[in-house]
């Protein structure tokens, strides 16, 4: 059964205003055209994302609707550009040529709380077969709301990584999908299976032996030291060597304890022994 709405909880209305708001925060003026972000991965706490799924392809096909009446209104531009009286500044917004990607998904952070309406949003960029899996994007923001602080909104920034020339790191694998060749260009990765709820950049096709978030990779910016988190049932390995396990399950509850191991600069990490990711710094 449908668990009801509480004062706190997100509704479908702010979820769509709160992605409305942050296309047009996160717009990149170009020369000639405006991008506007293209991709919202939008996370809801586990009560909120359970009480909203079933209507969840509802909310994506209106804020899609609701993101193109804004471009249009945003191109209007003022009444005094519609009459000529005064110079338009910036150059118009231009949709983009693959729509609007939008996903709804489950916040696993510790420390949200219902209401909260956590969006990464990215500017699509042309896929590239090299990189492997997936299209190359930039992630520009990251902005959440505490449902009971509406009146005062807080923001959370996310500025891009500016990778060096080739990316931080080289990891090479083979799943379902054949052999692949990842690019790291951020200070952190989530590698697994990926799913509906569950937000990956390096998806596997592979068994379900490896979970779904199976590992996070994470590079220090002050030395360039990389560092894996295991958060599998199966476990992770290094050169063989099984990694600590960061998640502990207490009376059905899930905990991260945020144990991590570094990662030498060449390295095999195994995921359940199923795949395994020939890992490579380019540092």
């Amino acid at each position: 059964m449908d668990r009801p709405a509480t004062a706190t909880s997100a509704t479908a209305r702010e979820i769509i205003l709160e992605i409305v708001r942050n296309m047009r925060e996160g717009l990149e003026p170009l020369h000639y055209s405006t991008l506007p972000p293209a991709v919202f991965h939008v996370y809801l706490h586990p009560d909120d994302m359970e009480r909203l799924r079933g209507i969840a392809p509802r909310i994506v096909d209106e804020a899609r609707r609701a993101l193109d009446a804004e471009v249009e209104a945003l191109n209007k531009g003022s009444l005094g550009e519609r009459l000529k009286l005064t110079r338009r500044t910036d150059p118009k917004i231009a949709a983009p040529e693959n729509g609007w990607q939008i996903q709804l998904l489950e916040n696993t952070d510790d420390e949200v709380q219902t209401g909260d309406i956590a969006i990464h949003s990215e500017l699509a960029m042309p896929s590239k077969a090299d990189l492997g899996a997936g299209s190359m994007t930039k992630r520009i923001a990251t902005r959440r709301m505490g449902g009971t602080e509406s009146a005062a909104t807080r923001t959370y920034v996310s500025e891009p990584t500016v990778a060096t020339q080739g990316g931080f790191a080289t990891i090479e694998y083979e799943d379902n999908g054949g052999r692949k060749t990842f690019v790291v260009t951020k200070d952190q990765i989530v590698v697994g299976r990926g799913g509906r709820d569950y937000w990956t950049d390096l998806k596997l096709d592979t068994l379900p032996d490896v979970s779904r978030e199976h590992l996070r990779l994470r590079r220090d910016p002050a030395t360039g030291q990389f560092f894996v988190k295991d958060l599998s049932r199966l476990g992770t390995t290094v050169n063989g060597e099984k990694v600590p396990s960061s998640i502990e399950f207490a009376e059905g509850e899930k905990r991260d304890r945020n144990v991590e191991a570094p990662v030498p600069n060449q390295a095999r990490i195994g995921l359940a022994g199923v795949v395994f990711l020939e890992f490579r710094c380019n540092g």
